[in-house]
């Protein structure tokens, strides 16, 4: 369970955003309810402070209030404005939204309208990555749109065979709500979109949760996919996020190479892609864990699509994966150990708790290995560093216990990031190796 759209995190210190009194920010409008498309006409102009513009020069999508010197005009939240540093210079365009700490996100570094034409350009461009990597096909699934690494700050979209699940996130994404859908129906020849836009980051934004069909065919409950030849299957209407985590198709990937011959234990196992990717690979045994009964459900009909994996003893627990650790650490049974638990840090002031919290189940995990065996661990915690992930985990390996890393996994390429937005490396993955002692 890892994929994580980033929320806006607080940033300690941030002033408040100044409005000079003849421009006094208004009230914040009912935002769900505009149909107001986008135009040629910005709504106003935003002022860095000197000094302050350096993130945004070196190509970060995002400004904070506390960068904000003034703001010319009356933008309403999600309006998209020209951003100006301190000598006058135009940085681009963005949306505007002063009602959290992520004060801009920025579009386009040009001085160029964000309307129809310019939403057909960027979805155009995200599709030919995709295109390049081979990922699009009849019943494939995969990330068409990636936010602010595919130039669309706030806009997620994720494609599974002919319908595509769409979240938008911030009130600049709300305003391309039309487009993006005249788009994927018409140009993109999608048979439907479900919307999924809900959760604290839409909250932040002043907006209220929208769930339900956007656009074209109502989706089938389950939608079955074809990864790597391995059959799964998707609840895009009520499963997690967008129904399925398509970021960790590497991770399964790996999985598969490593499982011959291991006995393989999947904690966090959502709807069982893991599982499925190890009993394809050559696993002896597969042990799932997770605590929801319909994923597992789910997680049980996904094994059955796949012939291959008939002979491979499985056991489905529903349970807790802490606690199925703890208790197998004394037996030492697995070759191969999965954790992808959900974010322990969503917010900054979490993270003291999310350290605790890797340090134990890694601990957990570590012990309940065979003397050799491998565990692939995952972070998708959004506020949570590469390099805090790797120190929680060294944590976990407590004396006389001897670890190695043999690899470090991050994002897939169809989750692209900008090189100034390390925020967008939300996923940090670490194979380790429980070495002899």
């Amino acid at each position: 369970m890892s994929s994580e759209v980033l929320q806006s995190p607080p940033l300690e210190g941030d002033a408040p955003l100044p409005s000079p009194t003849e421009n006094k920010v208004l009230p914040l409008p009912d935002l769900n309810a505009t149909d107001e498309l986008p135009g040629s006409a910005f709504e106003g102009t935003v002022l860095l402070k000197e000094g302050r513009d350096g993130p945004a020069r070196a190509g970060h999508p995002w400004i904070f209030s506390g960068a904000v010197a003034g703001v010319e005009g009356t933008p309403l939240p999600g309006a998209f404005v020209r951003v100006v540093r301190g000598d006058g210079v135009v940085l681009g365009i963005g949306s505007w939204n002063p009602r959290g700490s992520i004060a801009l996100r920025m579009f386009t570094r040009a001085e160029c309208p964000i309307d129809a034409d310019f939403v057909r350009t960027r979805l155009r461009d995200a599709r030919g990555l995709r295109e390049n990597l081979g990922l699009i096909g009849a019943d494939t699934g995969y990330r068409l749109v990636n936010a602010e690494g595919d130039g669309l700050p706030g806009v997620v979209v994720d494609v599974f065979g002919e319908f595509a699940v769409l979240q938008l996130l911030s009130a600049g994404a709300e305003r391309l709500r039309q487009p993006l859908l005249d788009a994927l129906v018409g140009e993109h020849r999608l048979r439907g979109v479900f919307e999924r836009s809900a959760g604290s980051a839409r909250r932040v934004e002043g907006l209220s949760d929208v769930v339900g069909l956007a656009a074209g065919e109502e989706p089938p409950q389950e939608i079955e996919i074809d990864e790597n030849g391995a059959r799964l299957l998707v609840d895009v209407r009520t499963g997690q996020k967008t129904g399925f985590y398509l970021d960790q198709r590497g991770g399964r990937a790996l999985v598969r190479h490593l499982a011959p011959g291991r006995r393989v234990l999947n904690a966090f196992a959502y709807t069982g892609a893991f599982a499925v990717a190890a009993a394809l690979g050559g696993a002896t045994e597969v042990v799932s864990v997770e605590t929801s009964g319909p994923a597992l459900d789910l997680a049980r009909r996904a094994w059955a699509l796949n012939p291959g994996v008939a002979s491979v003893p499985a056991d489905w627990l529903g349970a807790d994966a802490f606690e199925v650790l703890e208790s197998e650490c004394e037996r030492k049974r697995f070759d191969l150990i999965i954790l992808d638990p959900p974010p322990f840090a969503r917010h900054r002031a979490d993270l003291d708790r999310a350290m605790r919290a890797y340090r134990d189940l890694n601990r957990r995990a570590l012990e309940a290995l065979a003397p050799g065996g491998l565990l692939l661990t995952f972070s998708c915690s959004p506020h949570m560093s590469r390099e805090s992930f790797s120190r929680a985990v060294a944590g976990a390996a407590r004396p006389p216990l001897r670890i190695q890393i043999a690899a470090q996994i991050g994002h897939e390429p169809d989750h692209p990031v900008l090189p100034a937005h390390a925020e967008g490396e939300y996923l940090q993955g670490l194979l380790l190796r429980r070495a002899l002692s």
